[in-house]
């Protein structure tokens, strides 16, 4: 998969935000950056794109998420309710429309809260509710599974644009 590739998702998506004046802020997680990359190859961003960060270390959700230890009591990777913690937390922090955060498990080494190799979940938080998707490759490739969360949590973030 390449940028080229993801980029006529990313068009539709801001040309989608574009429309409704909104812009998202992006939690990339085992994506490493590659969502806001692919958002970023569309002309004139700074209309739809707040910005964002890679979430890759206790000290990174610490500081992007600015929530307390105790708000992710009970809490694993690559879950439902963490993603939309973070999703949430993006968009309030960034003081955007929308949210949008991927944690997973890219593979290849052991993931901290033992989640299988292979298995993401993008969350959206917006400003007509929020959803998460699961993705399962159900494999330990880590460059595969890197590209294949983002092109999913786009595919998502597009999908749940357009639904209105």
């Amino acid at each position: 998969m390449t940028l080229e590739q993801l980029h006529p998702t990313t068009v539709k998506i801001a040309g989608l935000l574009r429309e409704r004046g909104e812009k998202v802020a992006v939690a990339d997680g085992a994506t490493g950056g590659l969502i806001a990359a692919s958002l970023l190859t569309v002309p004139g961003a700074l209309d739809f794109f707040v910005g964002g960060g890679v979430v890759y270390s206790f000290r990174a959700r610490d500081i992007l998420f600015d929530q307390p230890a105790k708000a992710y009591k009970g809490m694993r990777g690559a879950s439902e309710d963490y993603a939309l913690l973070q999703a949430r937390s993006i968009r309030e922090n960034f003081g955007a429309h929308w949210g949008l955060a991927v944690s997973g498990s890219v593979g290849g080494s052991k993931h901290p809260s033992g989640a299988a190799a292979g298995r993401s979940c993008a969350a959206l938080a917006g400003p007509q509710g929020e959803w998460t998707q699961i993705t399962e490759t159900q494999s330990d490739e880590r460059i595969a599974n890197m590209w294949a969360f983002t092109a999913a949590a786009l595919s998502f973030f597009a999908e749940r644009l357009s639904a209105g």
